[in-house]
């Protein structure tokens, strides 16, 4: 089977990233963003997708986060695009349940395509530490927008919000496990009745 993988580098006026992708992997990373809770996040979605990440990310860290987190979600939705080549093969759907103590979230992913993002937080708290919790709906709109998925995530409870965050993430892992994974029964044919994804 062809390596199902791809290397992205995004440089802006605000933002350096390069990042390696490899879809077939083992859920193996090495993240570094300069936002130490953005890098749980990422090893989290890496170590439960199997998806092997590399990320290395400069920003202008000193005026805000946004541009950082916002960049890192376009350069990995891209990266995700590439990998996946013409999607021949793929699942494409792929959903999750998961806990994290007293939180729990679900996470449906749609690899036909079509970029939307809907994304329920019920958690009320707005920071950990320094960090603006509301960034991360920018990353999850980047990421949805380059990989041109369907990406619907809510929290159903919990408020403690390092939970709420750490539970969307495996849960984001878990259903891109699935969506990206070869389904044999396709025997290579697009999961899509258009002809095209």
């Amino acid at each position: 089977m062809k390596k199902r993988s791809a290397k992205i580098r995004r440089t802006t006026r605000e933002t350096d990233i390069a990042i390696e992708i490899g879809l077939d992997g083992r859920g193996e990373y090495r993240i570094d963003t300069g936002i130490p809770f953005l890098d749980h996040m990422l090893d989290l979605l890496s170590k439960h997708s199997l998806i092997d990440l590399k990320i290395r990310a400069k920003g202008d860290l000193k005026v805000d986060y946004h541009h950082t987190v916002e960049d890192i979600g376009l350069a990995l939705g891209e990266a995700l695009d590439k990998a996946l080549g013409k999607r021949a093969g793929i699942t494409r759907y792929g959903w999750s349940l998961i806990p994290m103590d007293e939180s729990l979230s679900q996470v449906a992913v749609d690899l036909g395509g079509r970029p939307y993002l809907a994304m329920r937080m019920v958690t009320k708290k707005k920071k950990i530490r320094d960090f603006d919790l509301g960034l991360i709906e920018e990353f999850f709109r980047g990421l949805s927008v380059q990989g041109r998925m369907n990406l619907h995530i809510v929290q159903v409870y919990g408020e403690e919000p390092h939970h709420a965050y750490e539970s969307v993430f495996k849960a984001l892992g878990r259903a891109l496990r699935i969506a990206c994974s070869i389904d044999a029964r396709q025997k290579g044919a697009l999961p899509t009745t258009k002809g095209k994804i």
